[in-house]
């Protein structure tokens, strides 16, 4: 078979089921069956024409977990294997990828975004983006990716046991975040503007504490994420850091941040970017899930196939209130 099955963006709020020729091989690269996609919010803001530098049309899907068609050179990964998908693409030789920090290569291309994505039956993509998800279910591997992100700024906070940590965004970033501070032994509260969404995440963390906005209890916390991709929430987040206390920044928006001054030095107040995840983040985050510490079941919230999701995702992305995390199965 030369063509295969592709759900194409064609352009802001046309989603279009077609065919496309089946990806080749490449040395150094392996051949991926895809079996399940998890949709991003990035995905709904493609789909919606508010992804900033992207080039129509587009095939989405970056959260991808599939089976291999190939071997690795290395012997890590034989056919039929299920794997997990690192998008990432980067260059390898840049200062941040020399210093062994890929997530934040100058010359980074994510699969679905910058370069053609994952909602597509076959994909090709270079081993070492390739990682065996041994012990967990297709579902659960088409996860690893959105937790990593979580992961990835929870390690980047060094957080100690039996701190508080507040993660505001209650969104599937933002319960990311919360679940691996709850794993390294932190106090969670998680706040958001939805009661729908906080409703969801007591559901996926039923030990955190959950806050409406506007119905804040007063305090200040050892850590502080922001999950809200709202730019003056990333801005009045540092008045919840406590002295010597840590901001962790996960949203990525357009627009400047702003603090006083003042209260950023007397509280000396650590300031974390953190941006998209490394190697470890995955494994962390797949050890966790065999281990039975991540809620993988009550994160999956929905599911749709290729030919139901033409319709779905549009529905979703009008009402990703009511929904933690939609599935594609392929």
């Amino acid at each position: 078979m030369t063509e295969m099955k592709a759900l194409l963006c064609v352009e802001p709020g046309k989603l279009e089921l077609t065919s496309r020729p089946r990806p080749e091989s490449k040395p150094g690269h392996v051949r991926v069956k895809v079996g399940h996609i998890g949709i991003c919010g990035t995905d709904y803001h493609i789909y919606g024409g508010h992804q900033p530098f992207l080039a129509y049309p587009r095939v989405m899907g970056h959260e991808l977990s599939g089976r291999a068609m190939e071997a690795s050179s290395d012997g890590t990964i034989a056919v039929g294997d299920l794997v997990v998908v690192n998008p990432y693409l980067t260059c390898g030789t840049c200062r941040a990828c020399a210093n062994g920090k890929p997530n934040c290569c100058e010359a980074i291309a994510v699969l679905g975004v910058h370069t053609d994505g994952g909602m597509c039956e076959e994909i090709v993509v270079p081993e070492g983006n390739l990682y065996p998800a041994t012990g967990l279910t297709d579902t659960a591997a088409a996860m690893v990716e959105f937790l990593a992100i979580g992961a990835h700024g929870v390690a980047r906070a060094r957080i100690r046991k039996g701190s508080s940590a507040l993660i505001v965004g209650a969104g599937p970033i933002g319960l990311g975040a919360a679940i691996f501070a709850a794993i390294d032994g932190a106090e969670v509260t998680l706040r958001d503007s939805s009661p729908d969404r906080l409703k969801l995440a007591q559901s996926v963390l039923p030990e955190a504490r959950c806050e409406l906005v506007g119905e804040e209890q007063p305090g200040a916390y050892d850590t502080v994420f922001d999950a809200t991709g709202n730019i003056h929430a990333m801005n009045a987040g540092l008045n919840w850091v406590g002295h010597g206390g840590a901001y962790v920044l996960l949203s990525v928006v357009k627009g400047d941040l702003s603090f006083a001054d003042p209260e950023f030095h007397k509280r000396e107040t650590t300031l974390f970017a953190s941006r998209n995840a490394l190697k470890s983040d995955f494994e962390h985050v797949m050890a966790c899930i065999r281990d039975g510490r991540v809620p993988v079941d009550k994160l999956a919230s929905h599911a749709t196939s290729f030919e139901d999701a033409v319709t779905n995702l549009p529905l979703w992305a009008g009402d990703r209130g009511t929904l933690i995390k939609a599935i594609i199965r392929v």
